[in-house]
């Protein structure tokens, strides 16, 4: 396999927000985090799949890299909770936190993957798997079979409403589940900025296929549409406006009939 030593990609997206991403990781598990730079403290939000040290990376995007750093699960997906481990401060919705704490066993080999997984990410419009999650290797002599997930306990829990300060950015905590319980967002009032993570982004949405799901899905969407919403960073693929948006909530909900 190819050796890609610049694992990471990242991009500026505005002078206190940075996107980074792992692009020779297979679309499905190639999430996005974005680094919000704060007076106070910086707010890493997702860590990606832990397939090299991130910590560096995200320092290096940093002014001042002895300033606090917290790091925001989104929720506990192995694409989203990588590097939580590297990092002091971690936060997390109480229903997500044992997971996050003692995370379920992952692979970068896909042929243990179900086919009931294949197939759901097949029906959302995903590219079949590859037989690796990666198709490069972050550095020469990387065992891929080494590859685990590590423990990352919460030393702090966020829920609906609680608001994380970073002296002259706050962001709002909003419980959007559906794709997952403990799923949440973040809202920046003052720019109208909607971290979506996983409940919207502008590429196949996913979710168990259970009527239960589905119903709470379409609920945090329809929520959404209601909010004064100008700019989606979400977890996967690339940022866009309200418009696309109430585009992409309005396609799901007529897709599913609620």
């Amino acid at each position: 396999m190819d050796v890609d030593p610049h694992w990471f990609r990242t991009q500026q997206l505005d002078p206190r927000l940075w996107l980074i991403t792992e692009p020779r990781v297979h679309p499905i598990f190639c999430a996005n985090m974005h680094l919000v730079l704060g007076r106070d403290a910086d707010l890493l939000i997702d860590s990606g799949m832990g397939v090299a040290p991130l910590r560096p990376v995200v320092d290096g995007l940093r002014p001042d890299p002895a300033r606090p750093l917290i790091c925001l699960s989104t929720h506990t997906h192995v694409d989203h909770i990588g590097s939580a481990h590297e990092f002091e401060t971690r936060l997390v919705h109480p229903v997500e936190a044992d997971e996050l704490a003692a995370p379920t066993p992952y692979s970068l080999r896909t042929d243990g993957i179900s086919e009931a997984f294949r197939t759901l990410f097949l029906d959302a419009g995903y590219p079949p798997l590859w037989p690796l999650l990666i198709d490069a290797l972050p550095s020469a002599g990387y065992d891929v079979d080494a590859y685990q997930l590590r423990p990352a306990p919460a030393t702090g829990m966020v829920q609906e409403g609680d608001v994380i300060d970073l002296g002259d950015w706050q962001g709002e905590v909003l419980h959007l589940p559906g794709h997952s319980p403990g799923q949440v967002g973040l809202f920046h009032a003052e720019t109208g900025t909607l971290f979506g993570a996983d409940a919207i982004y502008d590429g196949p949405l996913l979710h168990d296929g259970e009527a239960d799901s589905i119903a709470e899905y379409a609920a945090t969407l329809r929520r959404l549409r209601d909010l004064p919403i100008r700019r989606v960073h979400g977890g996967h693929d690339p940022s866009f406006d309200k418009a696309r948006m109430d585009e992409i909530i309005e396609g799901y909900l007529r897709a599913w009939g609620v």
